[in-house]
């Protein structure tokens, strides 16, 4: 099977998200086949929740599509580097493959902070890729914070 990136639709839900006045995170959950099985922006503050993650948003309706509780097999595209409650979230549903855009160095779980994945008591480690579309991924966020302080 020949590597398709779904960070395209990631970065939509992103976009999405800031429109909302969300933090523009998106997320893209793909399964085994390839195909998109679900798809989210953050919404803590449309959603008065703190887990509303887009990778946590975008698991749930990936599990709900799928019946099950597991993403075994599945992809998860992010645009932005999980925190640590979405990479344990990750790792309890057992996704195989982690791309992200940008690095998070303040809040991240993966290659900074805590890097939940390497921690021994994590459950699944996943395959970890970042720096897929971070430029584009880095530019959203910081016009959108840059737009936010100037306000």
């Amino acid at each position: 099977m020949t590597f398709r990136s779904h960070m395209d639709l990631a970065l939509e839900e992103a976009r999405a998200a800031a429109v909302r006045g969300e933090v523009p995170v998106g997320a893209v959950i793909v399964g085994p086949d390839g195909a998109v099985l679900a798809s989210a922006g953050n919404r803590t503050r449309e959603d008065f929740d703190p887990t509303a993650h887009a990778e946590v948003l975008a698991m749930r309706a990936a599990c709900a599509k799928l019946g099950s509780e597991r993403l075994v097999g599945c992809d998860l595209y992010v645009t932005l580097e999980p925190c640590p409650m979405c990479a344990s979230a990750i790792s309890q549903a057992r996704i195989a493959r982690v791309y992200y855009g940008a690095s998070d160095p303040k809040s991240g779980g993966v290659a900074q902070g805590p890097r939940v994945f390497s921690h021994p008591q994590s459950h699944h480690v996943p395959e970890v890729y970042d720096g897929l579309a971070a430029e584009e991924c880095e530019a959203l966020l910081k016009a959108f914070f840059a737009e936010r302080r100037s306000s």
